[in-house]
């Protein structure tokens, strides 16, 4: 092919090029054709995802972090709905980890980012934030910020000093030289010469029955 002949193609292709219609509005051309044939379509505008969490799990609380010094601290963030610490039933010690709302989702947002990975009292904290869906209905109720844990020294002692009735006393007393019987035949099997004090109690034992001769 010749230059000459080079030329007049080139020229032949913008003839045509220019004769092609040219979209004027791009927003009502197609993204994609479909394989089966027919119009072109266009694919579906995805909304960015709206951030609706404002409960945030609290991990590595450190000792003395309690209800009252975290309703101080992160009310500096902004307003708190509610909050509570996972304690032991028995005792009321904190368990270390808890769980905060707050008012703004927003708000929530910040705290998981700038929390995070916070060094408090030598603990590096864990925040995240837990999503609505994933919020156990539950996890609020019977929540208190001034838990009192349940005295159950006190609770031992009142069931130990209770009035009992005789049948409850001589149920007791049983239980106890039942004990006391088992721990004698442990030490005659071990070889050990001991005289266990006898337990005096105030069930008396049956009276024997006598049989008579007769003569």
């Amino acid at each position: 092919m010749g230059a000459k002949q080079k030329k007049a193609l080139k020229k032949n292709l913008k003839k045509v090029s220019s004769q092609l219609p040219v979209p004027s509005d791009k927003k009502g051309a197609a993204d994609f054709l479909p394989l089966e044939g027919g119009p072109g379509r266009k694919l579906t505008e995805e909304k960015p995802l709206v951030n609706k969490a404002t409960v945030l799990y609290i991990g590595r609380i450190p000792h003395g972090f309690y209800e009252k010094e975290m309703q101080a601290f992160f009310s500096q963030f902004g307003a708190i709905k509610r909050l509570r610490i996972a304690r032991n039933k028995k005792t009321g010690q904190s368990k270390h980890f808890g769980f905060i709302e707050f008012n703004d989702p927003e708000v929530a947002e910040v705290v998981a980012d700038a929390m995070h990975g916070y060094l408090l009292f030598e603990h590096i904290l864990q925040v995240h934030l837990i999503p609505p869906e994933h919020v156990h209905p539950k996890l609020w109720r019977g929540f208190n910020p001034r838990y009192k844990p349940v005295d159950w020294v006190q609770v031992e002692r009142k069931r130990q000093n209770k009035e009992r009735t005789l049948e409850e006393h001589k149920k007791l007393v049983e239980k106890i030289l039942k004990r006391d019987q088992k721990r004698r035949k442990r030490i005659e099997a071990a070889g050990i010469e001991y005289e266990c004090p006898e337990i005096v109690g105030n069930v008396m034992p049956a009276p024997k029955k006598i049989k008579f001769n007769e003569d």
